[in-house]
């Protein structure tokens, strides 16, 4: 049986990838990360199905192994959006991302990686995964700006079939919630946030609109559950259709008023939400308005249901969160 390599799979996406993978029985799974980062230890321990190489060891064991290699769903990176030191990201969302597609070229080897929502800054040029608006997009962050940056060089080596892999995908996730990011800090989710200010203060804050054009709380955002997230990818190594970058959201805008509130009814409480100022040091980079254009991957046939905000946050929450479990 050949391998499967989930990089970034001690985290929040990447175990969860592990998860469906395993439970559909797919190959032998290869989790590569930085394992010495106790804090995430939970998505990975006691899980015996999974072979652990460590992330500086990665390209050495790739060199010795890459026959066996029948995929690789490069997930590692630095997600937080509030990182300033530029060489960061260079480090591990540039330079280690360019490794794992030169390697997946020389040997062949087909590559799901994840690029992200934040690639289209204010939305000033819409939703739409299209290729030729790549060049024009405005991240507000950092983090942002090196997805996008690697998104480019992806469509650059494109143009060139040599240094390809045979398929290629990259995924602009929008605002994953689920198991498993407990760790996350102030990157997890708002559903994670909110559940843990509803259980030590009985309320919920959120950040107050500072533009007269948005409500307070009635900021809108693609919030996408993890489980249809990992569904979405294992369709993509299914099927591979065409070569390129992909939306993965629900295709529709939600509030955090709305995500709050199914919080407090996912736990049976009633609500009671307070608005805050935004922190200055992410006021001016604040996305208000996010909704994935699904029209690319519908085309390539993928017509799975995603789950409603309501439904996903009920079973994140009853299933994950109150018995504090992860998957």
């Amino acid at each position: 049986m050949k391998y499967v390599v989930v990089t970034g799979a001690a985290g929040f996406i990447g175990s969860c990838m592990l998860q469906k993978l395993h439970e559909e029985g797919v190959g032998e799974l290869v989790a590569v990360d930085d394992f010495s980062k106790t804090e995430k230890a939970r998505n990975t321990e006691n899980k015996s199905y999974i072979h652990k190489v460590n992330r500086t060891e990665f390209f050495s064991w790739l060199e010795m192994n890459a026959g066996q290699v029948d995929f690789i769903i490069h997930l590692g990176a630095r997600t937080d959006t509030t990182e300033t030191r530029w060489e960061i990201f260079q480090e591990l969302n540039l330079n280690y991302t360019k490794e794992v597609w030169s390697a997946c070229s020389l040997y062949q080897i087909p590559l799901i990686y994840a690029s992200s929502a934040a690639t289209y800054g204010a939305g000033e040029f819409g939703y739409v995964d299209s290729h030729a608006v790549v060049e024009k997009l405005r991240p507000l962050n950092l983090y942002g700006i090196s997805k996008n940056e690697f998104d480019k060089w992806a469509l650059e080596q494109d143009d060139e079939d040599e240094k390809t892999p045979p398929f290629w995908a990259g995924l602009k996730f929008f605002n994953v919630y689920g198991p498993n990011e407990y760790h996350k800090g102030r990157m997890a989710s708002v559903v994670f946030h909110a559940y843990r200010q509803i259980c030590e203060t009985g309320r919920v804050r959120l950040f107050r609109s500072h533009r007269p054009d948005f409500k307070d709380g009635q900021q809108l955002r693609d919030f996408v559950y993890v489980k249809d997230l990992v569904k979405v990818i294992r369709f993509l190594m299914r099927f591979q259709p065409a070569c390129g970058l992909y939306n993965v959201g629900t295709g529709h805008a939600r509030s955090f008023y709305d995500l709050a509130a199914n919080t407090f009814k996912a736990m049976d409480r009633e609500v009671d939400i307070e608005f805050i100022d935004t922190p200055m040091d992410i006021r001016d980079k604040y996305q208000y308005f996010t909704e994935a254009d699904m029209g690319k991957l519908q085309h390539a046939g993928y017509s799975e249901p995603f789950h409603t905000l309501e439904e996903g946050i009920t079973d994140y929450v009853r299933n994950y969160l109150i018995p504090d479990m992860v998957w």
